[in-house]
């Protein structure tokens, strides 16, 4: 086969599978219904595709999953936050969006948990939720994404909280499937391993898989910050060149100005919210406008080395359960060679004593001998009381 004609069987499988997914977008909108408002405007193909990519493209689940997201969007109204309700938690700049993108044009929300300032939980995953609902805000046309740049600078253990990490993942993955691309864990101490190993399974395995440890001082691990950002716009905190840092004077104002923006963004002459189409690409390995698949040359080296920890325990638990396929095969093997011995025995044994007593039988009817008396005359072993022949 040509080349050729091994491209145009790829493009040919490509666009069927295409085919499949759209069938599926449809399939999903006919079981939500007629929907209006900003239920509507939510519910673009790009959207409804996120939550079938979220569920492995089961319609089922994610109809279920996007009518959870409908109802807790028209209650908990992520899209009505306004500056004013969140300004006490955003003040010390534990949470902002960046005004600049990674190299695939994704939103940057930097994380600073040491710059917790307060105890409730609700109002810190509020302003959470307000900083992602303006990071989608301000994605460019064509990316649905945003990356997580977590800093652990003057992290100590009073900072850690599995009931706000929780309620952080259940809105992330309930309510915002596929927009994490990448978070990255910035100089994390060796203790917050202990509490990740903890924490981490509260995240479903792809939004797990999305998270990477990166340190400062390992050069393989930095290089994953040079693929993935302007260097020259990056904090100075994360290894970059960037001398700008947080002023919540300036942060205010600029999301004010979102804000205004937000109401517009929502409304019904949206007609570009709407109508999102769908574009299949892979959520792993995104393209980037340079040509570059971010993901997969910027963490080449990190995921390399967890692939191969990954592939040895795989290979380790399949070498065991071959083991105890192999030893249960051989244990039946064996139960089924003395069972079949010893029916064997047993009919042998059967067989050597019928012989045994057709042989005394004969012996007895064919051996009567005659004993001589005194007066000469013969008598039978049977004569004398004898039961020779009893068997």
């Amino acid at each position: 086969m040509s080349s050729g004609s091994g491209a145009d069987n790829g493009h040919a499988k490509e666009a069927a599978l295409y085919e499949q997914q759209l069938s599926k977008i449809a399939e999903v909108r006919a079981a939500l219904g007629k929907l209006s408002g900003k239920s509507a405007l939510y519910c673009s193909d790009g959207s409804i595709a996120r939550y079938l990519i979220a569920r492995n493209w089961d319609v089922k689940k994610a109809t279920k999953m996007l009518m959870k997201t409908l109802k807790w969007r028209s209650e908990y109204k992520p899209d009505e936050i306004r500056w004013d309700d969140i300004s006490d938690e955003a003040v010390t700049g534990k949470n902002y969006r960046c005004d600049y993108f990674d190299k695939s044009g994704r939103s940057i929300l930097v994380m600073r948990p040491s710059c917790q300032n307060t105890k409730n939980a609700k109002g810190q995953v509020r302003n959470l939720v307000y900083c992602m609902e303006h990071a989608i805000l301000n994605l460019p046309p064509g990316q649905d994404q945003m990356v997580w740049l977590i800093d652990f600078a003057g992290f100590g253990m009073s900072h850690l909280s599995l009931h706000v990490t929780k309620l952080t993942a259940d809105v992330l993955q309930g309510h915002y499937p596929e927009r994490l691309g990448l978070a990255i864990l910035y100089n994390a101490p060796r203790f917050f391993e202990s509490f990740w190993k903890i924490a981490s399974p509260i995240l479903e395995p792809k939004t797990r898989n999305k998270v990477k440890f990166v340190y400062s001082d390992n050069p393989e691990t930095s290089k994953i910050m040079e693929d993935l950002f302007n260097m020259d716009e990056l904090e100075c905190a994360f290894g970059g060149r960037g001398q700008a840092t947080f002023n919540i004077t300036d942060y205010a104002a600029r999301m004010r100005e979102d804000d205004n923006k937000m109401p517009l963004f929502w409304s019904p002459e949206n007609s570009a919210l709407a109508s999102e189409p769908y574009l299949m690409k892979n959520h792993g390995s995104q393209q980037c406008s340079s040509g570059l698949k971010t993901e997969e040359t910027a963490l080449d080296k990190i995921m390399e080395t967890e692939n191969v920890s990954e592939k040895s325990e795989a290979i380790e638990s399949t070498s065991e359960e071959k083991e105890e396929t192999e030893d249960a095969s051989e244990e039946r093997g064996q139960t089924e060679v003395l069972s079949e011995r010893r029916r064997e025995t047993e009919a042998d044994s059967v067989k050597d004593e019928t012989e045994t007593r057709a042989e005394k039988k004969e012996e007895t009817e064919s051996g009567t001998v005659k004993l001589t008396t005194s007066a000469g005359e013969g008598i039978t072993s049977s004569d004398k009381g004898g039961s020779s022949s009893d068997p």
